[in-house]
């Protein structure tokens, strides 16, 4: 009897060893699944936006160009009538407007340049001051993937302007950014200015987005240059804060 018994808690013991092992790996793949499913959502919707706001450059560079016969012939019309002031000051405003559809930036790479534009036009709209230079290959496939590098760059550039926008002054608002290559390796630099303390944890910082998407750019960041062993630096310090990526190439 003790023998059947000892034998029965043993398969009871197994038998419950094996539930709880099925439950953990059950648990696993749903936190798997929701995470993977809210990485395509997050994906899709980053994607979706990058578009619109590119569209929107396209929209407005094609608007201004419309109206590029009825501009020369008002200031023709002004020459004519010798209204020289009033000609000069036509000519700033449109030196400003075209300032705010102009590609401000030709970094070689065509997705680069798209991606990194349409932040810099909104940032512009936002009321940001932003001061760029970018020197990106042409063809990055067969070294690091375009897609990572858009993804960084506008979340990053997204999170700039975040930061600049909780700054009450327009003027205190900037974002700076530097791209180029150094040492076979590309590098990534964004300064900008914050208006209120950063949270962290150590070198963590967390994000300040809606709950939905809390910290998931800051996670795909981390995850992109992970992937291709890069290098990633976070700092703040008198209201200024830098990222720095170096990625291999």
């Amino acid at each position: 009897m003790g023998e059947k018994a000892s034998g029965m808690w043993i398969w009871m013991a197994a038998a419950a060893i094996l539930l709880l092992l099925g439950i953990f790996l059950l648990v696993r793949y749903l936190i798997y699944a929701m995470v993977d499913k809210r990485t395509l959502r997050y994906q899709s919707d980053l994607l979706e936006k990058h578009c619109e706001e590119v569209q929107n450059m396209y929209r407005r560079t094609r608007g201004w160009r419309h109206d590029y016969h009825n501009h020369i012939q008002t200031m023709k019309a002004h020459l004519a009538m010798g209204k020289l002031e009033e000609l000069e000051a036509y000519l700033n405003a449109l030196d400003a407007d075209l300032t705010t559809v102009d590609t401000v930036i030709k970094t070689g790479n065509v997705m680069v340049d798209a991606v990194l534009n349409s932040k810099i036009s909104v940032a512009a709209a936002k009321g940001i001051a932003v001061n760029a230079k970018a020197i990106v290959p042409k063809e990055l496939n067969t070294a690091i993937s375009e897609v990572d590098v858009c993804l960084i760059i506008g979340n990053l550039m997204d999170n700039a302007m975040e930061a600049c926008m909780k700054i009450p002054e327009q003027e205190k608002r900037f974002i700076r950014v530097y791209i180029d290559i150094l040492k076979g390796q590309l590098y990534i630099y964004i300064m900008n200015a914050v208006g209120e303390p950063l949270k962290r944890a150590g070198s963590v910082y967390a994000s300040t987005k809606n709950k939905e998407n809390h910290g998931f750019g800051l996670m795909r960041i981390d995850k992109v240059v992970n992937r291709y062993h890069g290098y990633l630096e976070r700092q703040d310090e008198e209201d200024i804060f830098v990222t720095e990526v170096l990625l291999p190439l």
